[in-house]
């Protein structure tokens, strides 16, 4: 098995691979094109180029991720500038997902041992995030959460665990700070 297929496994795996390098180059080389792009459009088609977009997807520039190929959103998406995707896993977007400003997904994480940290040892779960989730600026998003249905991150919070659909979550670790009503739920219509 290769250390790029370790990787999509979700087992450890050496970070400092050739192959995983070669993929990562590709992917900066894609992202230089979206971030330095003349006009919001172009960026637009060579974000298409790099991930799986549905229709009436908008990601705003800046934009950072890893592979880029390990990402999909669904219909209606939008991502606001500065977002970063760590995607050594699959990082799954549902329809009407809306991302704040500075939002950083991170799939990969690292032994506590540090002898294993030395050669680079890595592991990534994949991130789900359901329809109609709206995650405020600055969120952080650990490796195999899984966001519910309709649920809303505050800004600024830290997401370490699973999110129940139709819940405000807040804070750092981000907690329960109650259920949604059905009427109060984010509806995010296309653009």
């Amino acid at each position: 098995m290769t250390e790029y297929e370790k990787m999509l496994a979700g087992l450890d795996y050496d970070g400092g691979d050739y192959y995983i390098n070669k993929i990562k180059h590709l992917a900066y080389q894609a992202q230089q094109r979206i971030n330095h792009a003349v006009s919001v459009e172009q960026a637009q088609q060579e974000l298409r180029s790099l991930m799986t977009l549905g229709q009436g997807c908008w990601i705003t520039p800046p934009f950072h991720c890893e592979f880029g190929r390990h990402i999909e959103m669904g219909e209606h998406c939008f991502l606001n500038m500065g977002v970063t995707m760590l995607d050594g896993a699959r990082i799954t977007l549902g329809r009407n997902v809306m991302v704040g400003p500075n939002c950083q997904f991170y799939t990969a994480s690292h032994s506590l041992d540090y002898h294993q940290r030395r050669n680079w040892q890595t592991m990534c779960r994949p991130i789900v995030v359901e329809d109609d989730v709206w995650i405020g600026g600055s969120v952080v998003i650990a490796q195999g959460i899984t966001i519910g249905r309709g649920a809303v991150i505050a800004a600024n919070s830290t997401v370490t665990r699973d999110v129940e659909p139709l819940t405000l979550m807040a804070g750092s670790p981000a907690r329960c700070i109650r259920r949604l009503e059905i009427g109060e739920s984010v509806e995010v219509c296309g653009r």
